[in-house]
């Protein structure tokens, strides 16, 4: 049976989800999550495609983009098929790195766009990759250090994001992490990563 199209028009808000083939790792120390994070942010000004929220794991991602004239599916296509080159290359490896197809969601703005952001960037909490929001403040591979003012990448549309909290950006920053903190105890949610949202099939 054919694959079903994506919802993939210019300017749909997605949540994209990609894990490693059989659960293994993506990433296997600073230089791969270096490469993966320069390739999104390569990708994300090359194609004008909308950044919002982000978080790199150790065996899979999140990502909350908006797409653009260059489509979702060509997004991800760039961004994955290059980074696993790269990945095998570097790790003398061969074969499928990613799990079949990447999962994208299609997500109502007005209704999911915080509870995705604050969702996203409190995965590293929520694995243990960080100890606590002090640290996730600082945490270099999630969007949640640069809405906060303490990393820099100009690729994210923090601006974006930040109008939703606050007209002064350090306003707006003190109520996005008074937000995020009260989840922070938070488990899984999944109705943030399909159920009650759309998904767009590949």
């Amino acid at each position: 049976m054919p694959r079903r199209a994506r919802l993939d028009a210019p300017g749909t808000l997605h949540h994209v989800i990609v894990r490693g083939i059989e659960k293994r790792r993506i990433v296997n120390d600073v230089a791969d999550r270096k490469n993966f994070v320069k390739r999104l942010g390569g990708l994300s000004t090359d194609t004008k495609t909308s950044i919002y929220a982000w978080a790199l794991m150790t065996n899979h991602a999140h990502i909350l983009l908006r797409s653009s004239e260059f489509g979702l599916s060509g997004f991800m296509r760039r961004l994955l098929t290059g980074y696993a080159v790269s990945y095998n290359r570097r790790h003398r490896r061969w074969g499928y790195l990613f799990q079949n197809r990447y999962k994208s969601i299609v997500c109502d703005e007005d209704a999911y766009f915080k509870e995705l952001v604050r969702y996203i960037h409190l995965n590293p909490l929520r694995a243990k990759l960080v100890k606590d929001l002090a640290q996730l403040d600082r945490y270099r591979w999630s969007g949640h250090g640069v809405l906060m003012g303490v990393i820099t990448n100009d690729w994210q549309d923090s601006d974006y994001v930040l109008k939703y909290f606050g007209k002064r950006k350090a306003t707006a920053r003190k109520a996005y992490r008074n937000y995020v903190k009260k989840a922070s105890d938070d488990g899984r949610r999944p109705e943030l990563v399909g159920g009650g949202l759309i998904r767009s099939l590949g």
